[in-house]
C-alpha cells in the first residue's frame, strides 16, 4: 500500500494518511484533512516487545471498502435479535457487548449469556460470530497497515460493543454519550479506536455525527452503513458525538491495545 506521511513539527509523532486507500468525509468542503498532533500526547513503551505496536504516528482515517454494505446490514440485524426480548436502555443509548454479555436493560445491565443460558443458540449462531470475527480481523488489519504496525502485536480490548442510539432523553450517566473526551484518558489502555457504522446519517437518523475537535476547527464524520472510522486514541483526537435528534443510529466500537495483558479473547459461541 502506498502512503503519504505528513510530519508535525510541534510534536514527536507524525500524522499519517493513506491517500490511495482511505477517504475522510468532513463537514466542510475539504475531501482530505491531516490532523495536527497535539503537544503532550505520550504513548508509554514499557517493554521492548511493544515497540512494534506502540504509536509513533498519530492520525485518523476513514474507509468505505473494508466492510461491505451487505455485511453491515447483517451485523445490524444482531441488534434486532437482542432488542426482541430485552427493551434496551430507558435512555437514548443502548449497548450490547458480545464478549462480556453486557446488555442495556432499563437503567442497568444484564448478562445475555446468563439471561438466555442454553437458549443463546436460538438468539445467535456460530455463523453470526464468524462474521463478527472476520470483520474484526479486517478492521485490525486496516489499522495496522495504515499505521505501519505489526498486527500480531495489537490486541482487541474491552469495552467492545454494538450501540443503538435514539433521541430518548438520558436517564443515567451511561446514556450521556455526547460529552467530549479522549479515549486514552477515558480508557487508559486504549491505543487505537475504531467505529463501524451500521446506519445512514440523514436517511435513518439525524444528529449523531462524529466530531473531531481540532484546535482550529471541528472535523465531522457522517455515518454511513459500512463506513469504518479509526484513529489513534490520544489527545490528538479529542472528539464527541452529536446528540441524535430523530431516528436510530447503529454502530460497533472496536478498540485495540499494544499491551497483551489487557487483551480479550476472540469470540466463539459455546
Amino acid at each position: 500500500m502506498e502512503r503519504e506521511k505528513i510530519y508535525c513539527p510541534e510534536a514527536n509523532c507524525s500524522c499519517l494518511w493513506s491517500f490511495k486507500f482511505l477517504q475522510e468525509f468532513l463537514l466542510n468542503s475539504s475531501k482530505w484533512h491531516m490532523n495536527r498532533c497535539q503537544n503532550g500526547t505520550v504513548y508509554t513503551v514499557e517493554y521492548d516487545w511493544m515497540y512494534s505496536c506502540t504509536p509513533t504516528k498519530c492520525g485518523r482515517a476513514i474507509s468505505d471498502s473494508v466492510v461491505t454494505l451487505e455485511e453491515a446490514q447483517k451485523l445490524r440485524r444482531y441488534t434486532s435479535k437482542w432488542s426482541l426480548s430485552l427493551a434496551g436502555s430507558d435512555g437514548g443509548a443502548s449497548i450490547l457487548d458480545l464478549h462480556s454479555g453486557a446488555l442495556s436493560m432499563g437503567k442497568q445491565f444484564v448478562n445475555i449469556y446468563r439471561y438466555f443460558k442454553n437458549e443463546i443458540r436460538d438468539v445467535f449462531t456460530e455463523e453470526d460470530f464468524e462474521l463478527y470475527r472476520d470483520v474484526r480481523s479486517r478492521i485490525q488489519k486496516a489499522i495496522t497497515e495504515t499505521f505501519g504496525l505489526d498486527t500480531k502485536r495489537m490486541y482487541l480490548i474491552k469495552p467492545t460493543f454494538f450501540s443503538r442510539i435514539n433521541s430518548t432523553s438520558a436517564k443515567t450517566t451511561h446514556d450521556e454519550y455526547w460529552h467530549p473526551h479522549i479515549d486514552k484518558e477515558t480508557y487508559g489502555s486504549f491505543d487505537y479506536t475504531s467505529l463501524l457504522y451500521l446506519s445512514d446519517y440523514g436517511l435513518e437518523f439525524g444528529g449523531g455525527r462524529f466530531v473531531f475537535m481540532d484546535p482550529s476547527s471541528n472535523r465531522t464524520v457522517e455515518p454511513r452503513a459500512g463506513r469504518l472510522s479509526f484513529f489513534s486514541s490520544g489527545s490528538e483526537n479529542l472528539h464527541h458525538v452529536e446528540k441524535v435528534t430523530w431516528g436510530t443510529r447503529y454502530a460497533i466500537t472496536l478498540s485495540f491495545t499494544c499491551d497483551p495483558h489487557y487483551a480479550i479473547d476472540n469470540l466463539f459461541l459455546l
